[in-house]
């Protein structure tokens, strides 16, 4: 197997993404006390930037473990034990969302599109209508067919509901914009490894008082009122991965600087140029436009080409990584990331690549139009 070499590789996977040099040189600190004064000062500095990340003042939690750690706590603490929950799904990380909320509650009702179609906001709303449901369980981002789910849509059904309205933000978060008091979101995990562009290990999850005020105990490990408690002296609960969380403050530190609208402004030029260049290779993307995702641009093959053609080639012929498809869409569709810290020289390489695979394959169309689609759309 060729070693991977981060310094000489094209990175555009769907998470984890490219770190920034700040952040790897900050965890790569010799070990620290996690219960002395040094450290609880770094969890003090963290929970200042959170609301930065989430774009909202609130209660945020910060858990060693991934994205599915954060919605196992949530879903543990807030969906009722007897009470009718509504899980949406229409991709891969909406059927996980479902298979741990039945875990833990009773009666779940599962409204569903088939992957990478839009969210089924009527079907959403009838369950609503019926004036039963205590939570709702939705991603914003599915990942898995480059799909955004149009939540506003279904916001207000849900406040007049009563309902909690729990999201999976893993791959939205600082990456497409996520108004969470205007659409009144009750809890929101994100994963570290993502918009952030920290390394993986980090569940982030924002909490409204509604939320906390509901918490029960869940999982030992993964009690959210555990961590609160523990948050409000500069703590944790358990010993904590710490130099994921000194990476995870220079990353919020970075997020800072750049700006959360800033951050969100340069990921959807991206995913436009992106797109566009799609477009210019005479390639069709798998979800429909209008709910494409800004994120992660999700890529049907072109016919006789599966991940040994193209993805596989890209990634051993020009040091070019993007990502795969999953379950039945694996060898059917390809996934670029352009979240966190990718830019355009990242696109420009990429596509180049791209081009040439084509060419060799008797597909190409004409030479650098990918390039300059991606050009007309730069800053």
């Amino acid at each position: 197997m060729t070693p991977f070499d981060p310094e000489t590789t094209t990175f555009l996977i769907a998470g984890p993404v490219r770190i920034h040099p700040r952040v790897l040189r900050a965890m790569s600190m010799s070990s620290l006390n996690h219960r002395g004064d040094y450290f609880h000062g770094i969890v003090a500095e963290i929970r200042e930037l959170l609301p930065v990340l989430f774009g909202a003042k609130g209660h945020q939690v910060v858990l060693t473990g991934s994205g599915t750690a954060g919605l196992e706590s949530v879903y543990s603490s807030l969906v009722p034990r007897d009470g009718r929950t509504l899980v949406v799904t229409n991709g891969n990380f909406g059927e996980r969302t479902d298979q741990i909320v039945r875990r833990y509650s009773s009666t779940v009702t599962t409204v569903s599109a088939a992957w990478g179609e839009p969210l089924p906001v009527a079907g959403v709303r009838a369950e609503l209508d019926k004036g039963d449901v205590k939570a709702v369980c939705v991603v914003h981002n599915e990942t898995s067919v480059g799909l955004v789910n149009d939540l506003a849509a279904i916001a207000p059904a849900v406040r007049a509901s009563g309902a909690l309205f729990l999201v999976d933000g893993i791959s939205a978060v600082a990456g497409i914009p996520l108004p969470i008091e205007a659409w009144g979101v009750d809890a929101v995990v994100a994963g570290s490894q993502k918009g952030l562009a920290a390394p993986a290990g980090l569940a982030l999850v924002h909490l409204s008082d509604r939320a906390v005020a509901a918490l029960r105990p869940g999982t030992f490990y993964l009690d959210l009122a555990a961590h609160l408690k523990s948050l409000e002296k500069n703590d944790t609960p358990w010993t904590p991965a710490v130099p994921l969380f000194l990476a995870l403050r220079e990353a919020l530190l970075l997020l800072r600087e750049e700006g959360l609208e800033a951050r969100l402004a340069r990921t959807h030029r991206l995913a436009e140029a992106t797109r566009s260049a799609v477009d210019a290779l005479g390639l069709e993307l798998f979800p429909d436009r209008r709910f494409a995702s800004d994120t992660v641009t999700a890529v049907q093959n072109p016919d006789g080409m599966g991940d040994a053609e193209l993805r596989k080639v890209l990634e051993r012929q020009y040091n070019v990584l993007v990502q795969g498809g999953q379950g039945s869409l694996t060898g059917r569709i390809f996934r670029i990331g352009h979240m966190g810290i990718a830019d355009w020289p990242d696109l420009l390489v990429t596509f180049a690549a791209l081009e040439r695979v084509l060419a060799k394959a008797g597909r190409g169309r004409e030479p650098a139009s990918s390039l300059r689609a991606i050009v007309e759309r730069m800053p």
